[in-house]
């Protein structure tokens, strides 16, 4: 498992709980608040795009 330093945990309403982090080979990870060690990775900007749209209400069934 990658070394990941994890942010603290984004809420939205209800329990749609997640966390996002980082390694040092600039790699992004997104996970369910405890439960980081499952998580889906891909490059920062993808997951930088993917949790604006959700914090902009555009992609919320994701949740």
């Amino acid at each position: 498992m990658p070394d990941i330093t994890w942010e603290s945990p984004f809420c939205g309403e209800g329990a749609s709980c997640f966390r996002l982090g980082t390694d040092e080979d600039g790699n992004a990870y997104i996970s369910v608040a405890g439960s980081e060690d499952v998580y889906v990775t891909d490059s920062r900007d993808a997951l930088r795009a993917l949790i604006r749209d959700i914090k902009a209400g555009k992609a919320d069934h994701l949740l």
